[in-house]
């Protein structure tokens, strides 16, 4: 330090320490939004539960940065953790807005802090003062576990995807009497902590509601957008734009919080587990053609074209088959048989692709439960999701078709899922990409076990759905 640099620390703290909003304003150079001027002052009055529900892009993680960046600098011992579910989602979106800020501050106080890979501290007490980032996960549920000091500040980003074990390990920490704990996050489930902080315990918790209909962070025409990519009923904008739990809609076939967890998992698999592939075939000029690529329990990406004839699609399908070595091609493509999509899987199997024709309009392997096979797919992706094992793509698009989709009960009892014409008629897209990814579910357990054989190739699709790995 320069011989000024103490005085000018005394002052800062003498001014800041109990003024988070100015320290944003003065020292960072920023104006914060009113919702996040009463949330910085919620903390500084001493407020030690704050839970923050809110719509996409509203200025959460931006707000926390600054509470924990404040706290750190005037503080001392302190201990600051901040959470979330994955790596990505901590270091990606959490971590790098808080290292953002720091590079705001002014060099007289940059200097005083080490930023390292996943974790800030303070030069001179590393021990003693830091803000240390650890993921969340349900087999390792101690990252909020066992935080003591004088000043303990505890946030947890996309709190509702954090198992609930790691709540329940990180009691101590939280209900220590110096400790302030910050849930922030989308509303994806109606259970677990963070969907109580906002209804049976909301009375114990200072919360927040942000939507993106009130936040100058948010354009109108994203709002447009959403309105027309979810429709305002569905609970994707429930979710995504208005900050709310999404509504407790029983006829909704798959539920927003099991495409949301799936979405943000992390999940290893073995470079040798092979791949399936699921071609939903555009059938109207609004419509797109969907490719679905799964290996094992991966979803690792869905293509889509719109505006290609039948031989153009299938010369785009075989050109991302040929990229490929023999060992990472697909043993399977399994394409949707109905009208136009006959002509593709022909073509296909013409050119010795191992193509498979599902009628998801036949009769299901449960008869007794659904009305055709479309219902019986769309089931056993929900029940795919519901292991909690597995990954899909972040996709906004297919986070709507996922959530869009609702199933009502024939006359004779059996589960039928929403067709795409009665969706288009509420308003919605026609769910393009969510079908290529449950035709990449319906391929034959043994096919996948034991390997393809070319010489079967044109045999028809053996059902057995009732397990997918």
């Amino acid at each position: 330090m320069t011989k000024s640099e103490p005085n000018f620390f005394l002052e800062f703290l003498k001014k800041y320490r109990d003024d988070p909003v100015g320290f944003v304003r003065d020292i960072l150079r920023t104006k914060p939004d009113p919702w996040q001027v009463e949330f910085l002052k919620a903390i500084s009055s001493g407020e030690r539960r704050i839970s923050v529900r809110s719509g996409h892009g509203v200025g959460k993680s931006t707000a926390a940065s600054w509470a924990m960046l404040h706290y750190f600098l005037t503080r001392y011992p302190v201990k600051v953790v901040v959470t979330a579910p994955t790596s990505a989602q901590l270091f990606d979106a959490m971590f790098a807005e808080l290292k953002r800020w720091v590079n705001e501050l002014p060099d007289v106080l940059k200097t005083l802090i080490e930023v390292k890979a996943d974790r800030i501290e303070l030069k001179a007490a590393a021990s003693e003062a830091f803000i240390s980032a650890r993921t969340s996960r349900a087999e390792t549920p101690e990252a909020l576990q066992g935080i003591h000091a004088d000043n303990v500040l505890l946030v947890a980003d996309e709190a509702s995807g954090i198992p609930e074990s790691v709540y329940e390990a990180a009691s101590g920490s939280m209900s220590g009497h110096n400790a302030t704990t910050l849930l922030l996050g989308n509303p994806t489930r109606n259970t677990g902590l963070f969907y109580d902080t906002h209804n049976r315990l909301k009375g114990e918790w200072k919360t927040f509601h942000v939507s993106c209909l009130d936040s100058p962070r948010v354009s109108d025409a994203f709002v447009k957008e959403m309105q027309l990519r979810y429709g305002e009923d569905s609970p994707a904008y429930h979710v995504r734009v208005l900050g709310n739990f999404p509504p407790r809609e029983e006829d909704t076939v798959i539920p927003v919080e099991l495409i949301d967890s799936a979405m943000n998992r992390e999940i290893k698999i073995s470079p040798a587990t092979k791949s399936v592939w699921g071609l939903d075939v555009a059938r109207m000029g609004s419509d797109a053609s969907a490719l679905a690529k799964r290996r094992g329990p991966v979803v690792e990406e869905i293509q889509t074209w719109k505006g290609l004839d039948l031989m153009q699609l299938t010369g785009a399908v075989v050109a991302e088959f040929e990229a490929l070595t023999p060992s990472e091609q697909p043993v399977e493509i399994l394409v949707d048989s109905i009208g136009l999509g006959a002509g593709v899987l022909d073509r296909l199997r013409e050119l010795g692709l191992p193509a498979r024709g599902i009628n998801v309009a036949e009769s299901p392997a449960m008869k007794g439960t659904y009305a055709n096979l479309r219902a019986e797919l769309w089931f056993k992706c929900k029940g795919w999701l519901a292991n909690r094992d597995v990954k899909i793509p972040k996709d906004e698009q297919l986070f709507a078709e996922l959530a869009a989709p609702r199933y009502t009960f024939t006359s004779s009892g059996k589960m039928q899922v929403e067709s795409k014409e009665s969706m288009k008629k509420r308003g919605l897209s026609s769910p393009d990409k969510a079908d290529a990814l449950c035709l990449c579910l319906a391929t034959d357990i043994s096919t996948i076990m034991h390997g393809y054989s070319m010489a079967n190739k044109s045999g028809a699709l053996r059902r057995n759905i009732k397990g997918i790995v």
